[in-house]
């Protein structure tokens, strides 16, 4: 076979491996990703126990690229801690490497019946859950298929000279060797965005005898390298300072593992050797019909080795990780230009529901809190009558509206693609949500022209008008800080409450109401100070009534 030949082979097979995981991966997350999303959101303090939730996700998910985004945008949005983010992502790392488990164990034979099961579920079953459970058979099947294109694609190259040079330099016996491995690896999974790709075609490589042992764990080590490129994209341009540390806390434990690793290589390799011989497995060397048939058990074992060890070293320092973490990231005071920041969404998670939805949540709970720092500085000037502090609302009424527009957009786009009916749902509320947060920035915006005339006319208020706004604008503060809250962190008590709150806003129009039209009747109050005071409570009652359309989205009832 000519040397395109084999690259064409190789290549396709190695299509066929990324299309079937990524079939694989979506299926899944079709079936399992909100329960996986509420796991993850609802992660324990214990970094240990953070640690195994991580593993057991992506190990159901089969994806560390849709868990790091998620845990990243819960950082960013405030739905969970650094550290404990930084925890799941350790854990998240140990779960990636179930795939090269699977591959070892050599399933090629099941391949082209996975393809026929998994066809006739996807395409002729009426039920969602048989197409998504067709998914996920499809793609096992095309990953083991991929494996085996591969192999037969580089059969022919074993035995040529020009090939055996070419493979020979990468020796890990020597500091300039090891090296190369390490660098190929991370910059081959940089370009495929995909570790478990990398160490599929490792494995491939390896078992026709084209890499030895040793120099196969050298590339799965970088891989793991290259695999925090995707934490790292995650965060472009984010300026919220906690998901930069996340990301960075992710490289730095990859690497500074991978560093600590080389120290002591040869040790490690005769480790994995000891291991997995005495599980029962055959030599690594064993040839048998031109195939070195046990090495893939080898090298599944290094790389989750590697990374269970890597996981246990850096959960027991990791309050210092953090701290260089945080020393590496952009400094403190930059995170208020987080405030005027668009959302930015990576369109390559477009077709990861899990992952794109978790990106937007964050950019919602950004949302609101510029709408609740609006809505409190024009109280704030209402009541200290400051031209001044009320010179910002129309920058941020502008941005809510710009906001709005681009969250929606992105919305859209994530429905039209291949979504579950939970998820359509979910992204439905999402869009109810977002549409609400921006009425809430107009009503505001009117009670900013209202104060803007207040001060501008010196309208001068009876001490009890000025009493009801302030009583019921505090409500509307607290009713929208509740839904702010249960976007991060949802209550069992979070509708009745704000139910509660709904129903004291609306009496307390009414009843305000009764009182202004008797102080009118006794002369307390003038016409024109009146008609402005009717249209303060109609504002605030509006902003009630999108506050609670806001927290039935979150609660999922609309």
């Amino acid at each position: 076979m000519s040397i395109s030949g084999v690259l064409i082979q190789t290549l396709g097979g190695l299509g066929l491996f990324i299309l079937g995981m990524k079939m694989m991966t979506d299926g899944l997350q079709m079936t399992a990703g909100d329960r996986i999303r509420r796991i993850l959101g609802a992660v324990s303090a214990n970094r240990f126990v953070g640690c195994g939730t991580g593993a057991m996700a992506t190990a159901i998910v089969q994806s560390s690229s849709a868990t790091t985004v998620m845990l990243i945008s819960f950082v960013g949005a405030g739905m969970m801690t650094l550290q404990q983010a930084v925890g799941v992502i350790l854990g998240a790392n140990v779960g990636t490497t179930v795939t090269a488990q699977m591959i070892a164990f050599k399933l090629t034979k099941a391949a082209l019946p996975a393809i026929a099961i998994g066809v006739s579920l996807k395409f002729f079953s009426k039920r969602p859950s048989r197409r998504y459970l067709g998914d996920v058979i499809l793609g096992f099947g095309l990953l083991f298929y991929g494996m085996t294109v591969m192999k037969l694609g580089l059969s022919p190259i074993k035995g040529d000279p020009a090939f055996i040079d070419f493979f020979t330099r990468f020796d890990p016996s020597t500091i300039g060797g090891l090296l190369l491995c390490v660098a190929t690896g991370a910059i081959l999974t940089i370009m495929v965005q995909s570790s478990s790709a990398t160490v599929g075609l490792t494995m491939t490589l390896a078992m026709q005898g084209l890499l030895s042992f040793p120099a196969a764990m050298a590339l799965v080590l970088g891989e793991n390298i290259g695999t925090t490129i995707t934490a790292e994209l995650a965060t472009i341009g984010a300026t919220n300072i906690n998901a930069h540390r996340a990301a960075r806390a992710h490289t730095m434990f990859n690497v500074l593992g991978v560093c600590l690793m080389l120290i002591i290589f040869p040790h490690f390799v005769k480790m994995i050797e000891f291991i997995t011989m005495a599980m029962g497995s055959g030599p690594v060397d064993l040839v048998e019909n031109g195939e070195v048939v046990n090495i893939s058990r080898f090298i599944a074992n290094g790389h989750t080795t590697f990374n269970v060890v890597n996981a246990l070293f850096f959960l027991c320092v990791l309050p210092w990780l953090i701290k260089v973490a945080i020393w590496l990231s952009p400094k403190e005071e930059e995170e208020d230009l987080d405030l005027f920041r668009m959302p930015s969404f990576d369109d390559r998670f477009i077709d990861n529901p899990i992952a794109a939805i978790t990106q937007v949540k964050s950019e919602i709970v950004r949302m609101a809190d510029i709408a609740l720092i609006t809505l409190k500085n024009t109280l704030a000037s209402m009541q200290a009558r400051d031209a001044k502090k009320l010179s910002k609302w129309r920058r941020y009424e502008d941005h809510l509206d710009a906001m709005q527009k681009e969250i929606v957009r992105h919305l859209t786009r994530i429905y039209q693609s291949d979504v579950s009916e939970a998820e359509a749902k979910e992204l439905s509320s999402m869009i109810r949500m977002t549409n609400n947060i921006e009425r809430v920035g107009d009503a505001v915006e009117n009670l900013a022209e209202m104060t803007e005339d207040i001060i501008d006319k010196d309208i001068q208020f009876s001490k009890d008008a000025l009493k009801d706004i302030q009583v019921i604008s505090n409500q509307a503060v607290a009713f929208l800080m509740l839904v702010q809250d249960g976007m991060q962190n949802l209550q069992p008590n979070f509708m009745s409450d704000a139910q509660t709150i709904e129903d004291n806003i609306d009496f307390m129009r009414d009843e305000m109401r009764t009182h202004h039209i008797y102080r009118l009747r006794e002369g307390v109050c003038s016409n024109e100070p009146g008609l402005i005071f009717s249209d303060i409570l109609s504002n605030f009652e509006k902003i009630g009534d999108y506050c609670y359309n806001i927290a039935q989205g979150v609660a999922g009832i609309k």
